[in-house]
């Protein structure tokens, strides 16, 4: 189900709403985790036991590393700490266990059979359970807090569960850790207040993806429908321009969506952007981007493997292991693969002097970035190689035989959506995050997201609904 559909906007969260409000407050986890698998369900009805499975064999593991039998007081530390060793192993291994089976498995056994010469593995064929790149993160950042210590004790079923599956971000994220919401969990108040923020934050987020990022995604395939080796330098740049626009605004509205239901629910979602275009260097640009998923990547892979503690090879090492498995988190494919390694070359290279020089520059850095920015999403989201080593040489004004879509149609392009690309710009900047922070309470706020929500109601009633991208990683 999605947040941008009228079957969740008019039947699922007003029904939910109801019956969460009305329930007394010690029974609301088991509203909110009932209701979250109702929500999977609907869209992943076959994937609700895998879930489910996860949770439970996850949830034993964690109560099995905390677990102290009577023993001799000698012999007692050395099995408490061999103990949260095996459930550790045990747990990642289901967890990324099923994750490969799922996601990569297929990806895998290609590339054996490629270098075979023979279908030496099967192919599985598995459809990819919506949500199990999150929520599987999730999961191994709650273990690996539990044996580090960084938790306490182990959760109760229900709190566990309803951090696991809960709606808000079940599907794609932002990636929490249990850390961040055990007290919400155990209490938590819901007010009028707080009903009001959700919903104007969920009305924004929803006119992001609605008005923003469908509407631009319909210039990039217009311009990919003509093939991407047959575009000038100019409609190719508009075309990186436009999926660069409609990923952020996509991906940016699903998570203020994700906050804003949070917020209605007594919980706080992390925030996942913080203006990630108005970076002045790449390294910047991943502060701000994606917050959960790197800081994940951050402390649960770079830190643990040393860091940039262990000189300047070590830790080119580090990124180099980091972005590979960052590519591939996003996709089981090759161009996703190469565009963790461009984004380890470049921020290696930052890194080695330049990047400092960047983040000081006031011009010079905004440029650089949004120059780099659209060259990588454009191997981010071309999947065939031939393909996208097609497009990469029309943005450098390398062409084939074939016709050129010209600047006759960048000229109608541009026509047709000049003012949806001011708007993407506008809001891609930090200034209306800003003016909604100093205005959100004022009446005429209030009355600009009631028009937001009904024309993006409108959108969707005449356009179907289009999923969120980040439902494919």
């Amino acid at each position: 189900m999605l947040f941008s559909s009228l079957g969740f906007l008019f039947r699922f969260l007003p029904v939910f709403m109801v019956l969460y409000l009305i329930v007394p407050a010690r029974y609301r986890n088991i509203v909110l985790l009932l209701g979250s698998l109702v929500f999977y369900g609907v869209g992943e009805p076959h994937f609700v036991l895998l879930l489910v499975v996860s949770v439970l064999i996850n949830y034993g593991l964690s109560h099995y590393m905390f677990w102290e039998p009577s023993s001799p007081q000698q012999n007692r530390r050395a099995k408490a700490a061999r103990r949260r060793r095996v459930a550790l192993i045990l747990s990642l291994a289901v967890d990324f266990g099923l994750l490969f089976v799922f996601k990569y498995w297929d990806f895998a056994a290609g590339a054996v059979n490629g270098l075979a010469g023979r279908e030496a593995v099967p192919l599985l064929s598995l459809a990819l359970p919506v949500g199990i790149s999150f929520y599987t993160f999730q999961m191994a950042s709650y273990q690996i807090d539990c044996y580090r210590g960084t938790l306490d004790k182990p959760a109760d079923f229900v709190p566990f569960a309803t951090y696991v599956c809960m709606f808000p971000k079940l599907v794609s994220g932002p990636i929490a850790r249990y850390g961040e919401m055990a007290d919400r969990l155990q209490s938590r108040r819901v007010n009028i207040r707080k009903l009001e923020n959700g919903l104007k934050l969920f009305a924004a987020g929803l006119g992001l993806k609605v008005l923003l990022a469908d509407q631009i995604g319909t210039l990039w395939n217009t311009i990919m429908s003509a093939g991407a080796g047959n575009l000038h330098a100019s409609v190719a740049w508009l075309g990186a321009a436009a999926y660069s626009f409609q990923i952020y605004f996509d991906f940016w509205g699903y998570s203020v969506m994700a906050m804003g239901l949070g917020k209605m629910l007594g919980f706080r979602i992390p925030r996942n952007f913080d203006s990630p275009y108005a970076s002045r260097s790449l390294s910047e640009f991943w502060r701000r981007w994606h917050i959960t998923l790197g800081s994940w990547f951050r402390d649960y892979v770079y830190f643990p493997l040393g860091g940039s503690r262990r000189g300047k090879l070590r830790t080119v090492c580090n990124l180099l292991i980091v972005w590979a498995f960052t590519g591939l988190w996003h996709g089981a494919n090759w161009n996703f693969l190469l565009w963790g390694m461009l984004f380890f070359v470049l921020l290696s290279a930052e890194k080695s002097g330049y990047g400092k020089w960047l983040e000081r520059s006031k011009v010079w850095g905004h440029l650089y970035t949004l120059f780099i920015i659209p060259v990588t999403w454009v191997v981010f989201a071309v999947t065939d190689l031939g393909q996208l080593a097609a497009y990469l040489g029309n943005m450098f004004g390398v062409h084939g035989d074939a016709p050129l879509v010209g600047t006759q149609q960048l000229l109608r392009y541009l026509k047709e959506y000049w003012m949806l690309l001011i708007a993407c710009a506008a809001f891609a900047t930090p200034y209306p995050a800003k003016l909604y922070d100093k205005y959100a309470n004022r009446w005429f706020t209030v009355v600009i997201l009631l028009l937001l929500f009904w024309f993006s109601v409108h959108e969707i009633l005449i356009g179907g609904n289009n999923p969120f991208l980040y439902l494919k990683f």
